[in-house]
Order: C-alpha cells, then sequence, then structure tokens
C-alpha cells in the first residue's frame, strides 16, 4: 500500500496569494497527499483583497488547518513526519525572519522544524523590485538548505491566461516536493528550423 506524504503550507500576507491557493487546489485532489495549513493574519486580508476567495472556503481546501499562533501544534515539531513545507507566498517580512532564527509565530517554527530536520523547504517570494537584504536573505537560505523558487513565470509554452502562469509556478513547486503534475507544458526542445 502506497504510503500518504504530508506537506506543511505556510500562506503570507505577500500579494500573490493565489498561488497558494491553487497549490492547495491541486493538492485536495491527490488521494494520497495531506496538506497541513497555517496562515499569517496578512493572508487573511490578502485572499480578500486579491481574490474572490474567503479565508474560509481557502482553509477547506486543506487536510488540516492551524492557528497562526498555535506555537504548540503538531507541525511545531520535528517528530510530526512531514515531506516538507511550503511557504507560498512568501513575504519578505517572513523571509527575514527565517533568515535570522525568529520563530515566533507557528509558520516561522514549523518552517524552522523542517529545515533543521533537513526536509524540503520551499520558499516562493513574491516582491518586486528586491533589495540587497531581500536577496542576503534568500541566499542565506538557500545555503541552510531551503529551494528559493520566486513567483517568476515562464513563458516558452506561450500562456494565454493567468491561469496558465499560476499552474506553470505552481508545477514547478510541485516538481521541487516530488508530486507529479501536468499543470503545464515541458519544455521539448525547439526544431533547427525553429531556431
Amino acid at each position: 500500500m502506497e504510503k500518504s506524504r504530508r506537506f506543511v503550507i505556510g500562506m503570507t500576507g505577500a500579494s500573490g496569494v493565489i498561488y497558494g491557493i491553487r497549490l492547495l487546489e491541486v493538492l485536495k485532489k491527490e488521494s494520497k497527499v495531506e496538506s497541513h495549513l497555517v496562515m499569517t493574519p496578512a493572508a487573511k486580508i490578502t485572499i480578500a483583497a486579491e481574490t474572490d476567495y474567503t479565508s474560509r472556503s481557502v482553509e477547506r481546501l486543506a487536510t488540516k488547518v492551524y492557528r497562526y499562533n498555535d506555537i504548540a501544534a503538531t507541525i511545531s515539531s520535528g517528530s510530526f513526519k512531514t515531506d516538507g513545507m511550503i511557504v507560498i507566498p512568501c513575504s519578505m517580512h517572513a523571509l527575514g525572519a527565517l533568515a535570522s532564527g525568529v520563530a515566533d509565530n507557528l509558520l516561522l517554527r514549523a518552517a524552522e522544524v523542517t529545515m533543521k530536520e533537513r526536509r524540503i523547504l520551499v520558499i516562493v517570494p513574491r516582491e518586486a523590485p528586491l533589495s540587497l537584504i531581500h536577496i542576503e536573505n534568500m541566499e542565506r537560505l538557500a545555503r541552510a538548505g531551503a529551494c528559493i523558487l520566486p513567483a517568476m513565470p515562464g513563458f516558452y509554452e506561450r500562456p494565454k491566461t493567468v491561469s496558465q502562469i499560476i499552474d506553470h509556478l505552481v508545477g514547478k513547486v510541485l516538481d521541487i516536493v516530488g508530486v507529479e503534475n501536468n499543470l503545464f507544458e515541458r519544455w521539448h526542445g525547439m526544431s533547427g528550423n525553429d531556431a
């Protein structure tokens, strides 16, 4: 029997909450994947500002939801086995806190646990332009083993809709954590006549 996979999903108040929502939608369709969601208060504000979703409807997409300040939740301990964590989108505030080792809420604690246990941590930062501090914080996390996957769309499949752009990024995230998907068209190269 195939073992279920378990991922922690963190959503912050950065612009681009639709990426996190779409990730949860895709994972919900996967019968062998659990999603454990923690959202910051700012994420709930951004959901209302940027989408037609409510924070409650987003929570219903997850297998389990945790309160942001519940530092005693199961996901705060390394003994709670997961296959990794994805912070999508990741604000520069959360990025800076993680890079500094500050874990004063459940989202940051769960990410810190993911790193210390040497599990996959995918950070999807959403900010532009980037300051040197942002870049140095990303470097620090990358050196600690996190995968930095900025919310930057690819255009080789010539997307026609915003949904295709969102799916491309979510597909790349799923590739990193080893969840099979066909959310975007993969690169097949160019024929000699196309160049």
